[in-house]
């Protein structure tokens, strides 16, 4: 159910706050958290995928680019995940309910994962990767930043998490080439932001992926409408879950996908929810 607007950014905004204050309310044991992210390492070693240091350094090299994906890493998250659900409210009704309870099915997720798995990230690691965001104004470590942020939440990546369900459901409801043109690059950007300036190793990125990928379908089962003969179905083995989903018809003229379940969360498969006119 979609509610009005200031409803909406109510209950958003006070289980967001909920979220961020249990998770930095418990702040993990330092020691733990170190060698999860030892492990960590060892894991993408043996995957021959340990590139963080590689990155780091590529984007040091570029002028500018290190501070820009610092200011990204500190901004994105929030505003742009924070307009997407404003833009969907008022231009996609239809998928607002899907995408802002995937988004809030997806917090409680992480907040679980960050309590069972606390994990320093890459910069508090000992690797040899340092912390590009923290200087003379914002220091991640202390102060009024750090006063509910908790180092250690590393796994999943949240930053991740968000950015691929705004991306994948704008690339599928975006309407214009151009917009789903930027829901392709969105997560690809933070992923860029979040390892460059060395706050998550592409493991973190990699489980924010999968939670958010968890979330579309726990959210579809939890929003869905009334059976209906035109709507899609959602089968998963031998259970189906009538959902009745569609956009904007002026967004697009011709039928797609909006979620496909389980194998391709934003993509195209044999699962799939068949949407109206997107």
């Amino acid at each position: 159910m979609r509610h009005p607007l200031p409803v909406e950014a109510a209950l958003v905004l006070l289980l967001y706050a909920l979220y961020e204050t249990s998770r930095g309310l418990v702040g993990g044991d330092p020691s733990v958290a170190s060698r999860h992210a030892q492990d960590i390492v060892s894991v993408e070693r043996g995957l021959h995928v340990f590139v963080e240091g590689d990155v780091q350094d590529a984007a040091r090299t570029v002028p500018g680019l290190i501070g820009t994906l610092g200011i990204l890493y500190l901004t994105l998250h929030l505003a742009v995940t924070g307009g997407y659900l404003l833009w969907l409210h008022r231009r996609r009704p239809a998928a607002f309910p899907v995408v802002r309870t995937t988004l809030l099915v997806a917090s409680g997720l992480a907040l679980i994962g960050h309590l069972a798995f606390p994990t320093a990230p890459p910069r508090l690691a000992g690797i040899g990767i340092v912390d590009t965001v923290s200087n003379a104004h914002i220091d991640l470590n202390k102060g009024l930043i750090s006063s509910l942020y908790n180092p250690f939440a590393a796994v999943p990546s949240m930053h991740i998490g968000y950015a691929v369900v705004v991306g994948g459901s704008l690339l599928h409801c975006g309407g214009r080439r151009a917009l789903r043109v930027l829901g392709t690059l969105y997560p690809a950007l933070v992923l860029l932001a979040i390892v460059a300036t060395g706050n998550h190793f592409l493991f973190d990125a990699v489980t924010g992926a999968v939670v958010a990928g968890v979330a579309a379908p726990a959210a579809l089962l939890l929003t869905q409408q009334a059976p209906s003969r035109s709507s899609g179905v959602f089968t998963s083995g031998s259970y189906a879950a009538p959902i009745r989903f569609s956009c904007p018809a002026h967004s697009r003229s011709r039928s797609t996908n909006f979620w496909t379940l389980p194998v391709d969360v934003f993509g195209n498969g044999p699962n799939s929810i068949s949407s109206g006119h997107l």
